[in-house]
């Protein structure tokens, strides 16, 4: 089932850049850029990656990203995110990057902009992989700062995927960011919100309803609301679920008590995706692994979800029809 699942082609659609900064990154980038970082090794790093919740996550994940200033350092942390998850199987990738925290640090946009789409085409020559780009706004901000950096987004409207929205989820509700996305949709750029992940099931109507959605990346808490769960199924609205990272931010105590199950049970449409992979345990395989593991999922099963996230991927059609193929190849091979 291992090899399975590493060579089943897979998307991962809910993945923030800054998160996939491994602690050995880090030091290297930290002594280029002549910064002295609050930890002594890299094993005090990962020691301090136990996590009350999101908030105490945000705090070390915002204090990590520091160590990134120039273009360079972005593309490094893209490359190596990049080549880790090539090497588990994953042909697409659909990364979100924070652009408010790095211009509060005084890190222009221009520079998080070469850095990424540098790495993005360098993956795509060197690994065959996909990309798609997600600006993603942080909402314990206020909205009107997001609206200023859509704006100055200008000259990279035509390379943004989607704009996104995630951070702390409690206490700022989609519809705090109505105006930003009403003027997303009126530049032609799709929409994807974090929502139900602590936030509660209103949050994910919210989304759907004022910010017009097209994924809801996590959305495990609908389970609380049936009538969402019959309209999210009906719509066929893609939920994008991070198991270990639900465990890791306490969402749920254990792998074993995570509501995956019951989701598929209730015919949803799921993806399966590492969220912040250097602070929650690992990348995609590292998640299907811990299903398989706690679920007993079938071959069948995890080819569903493969096919899932091919299928609601940012992807163009010619490039969606050969992961389809491949994702069918390997298939009929195990």
């Amino acid at each position: 089932m291992q090899d399975f699942l590493k060579r089943l082609p897979k998307a991962e659609l809910h993945l923030h850049i800054e998160g996939s900064l491994e602690p050995e990154l880090m030091f290297a980038l930290a002594e280029r850029n002549g910064i002295e970082l609050p930890y002594a090794s890299v094993d005090e790093v990962r020691a301090a990656y136990e996590f009350e919740d999101l908030q105490s996550f945000l705090n070390l994940y915002y204090q990590g990203m520091a160590v990134l200033r120039s273009a360079d350092d972005f593309f490094d942390l893209a490359m190596d995110y990049f080549r880790r998850a090539h090497a588990e199987g994953v042909v697409h990738v659909e990364i979100s990057f924070d652009p408010q925290a790095h211009l509060a640090r005084g890190i222009e946009l221009g520079v998080q902009m070469e850095g990424l789409s540098r790495a993005r085409r360098q993956a795509e020559r060197e690994l065959d992989m996909s990309t798609a780009l997600i600006m993603s706004f942080l909402r314990d901000r206020p909205a009107d700062e997001a609206m200023r950096v859509l704006e100055q987004a200008a000259p990279y409207w035509e390379m943004l995927d989607a704009v996104g929205l995630d951070s702390a989820e409690c206490g700022h509700p989609p519809s705090k960011f109505r105006e930003v996305f009403a003027r997303a949709m009126t530049l032609g750029i799709p929409r994807v919100a974090h929502a139900g992940e602590e936030g509660p099931p209103s949050y994910i109507r919210e989304a759907l309803d004022l910010l017009d959605v097209c994924r809801i990346d996590h959305g495990v808490r609908c389970l609380e609301d049936s009538a969402l769960v019959e309209r999210l199924r009906e719509e066929r609205i893609p939920l994008t679920v991070c198991p270990l990272s639900n465990v890791r931010l306490k969402v749920v105590e254990h792998i074993d008590d995570h509501p995956l199950p019951k989701l598929m049970d209730a015919g949803l449409l799921l993806t399966l995706n590492s969220d912040d992979p250097a602070y929650f345990g690992g990348g995609v395989l590292a998640n299907y692994l811990a299903c398989q593991r706690a679920f007993g999922w079938s071959k069948e099963t995890f080819a569903i979800l493969a096919r899932n996230a091919i299928e609601v991927a940012f992807l163009d059609d010619s490039r969606r029809q050969a992961l389809r193929a491949e994702l069918d190849r390997v298939v009929m091979e195990a």
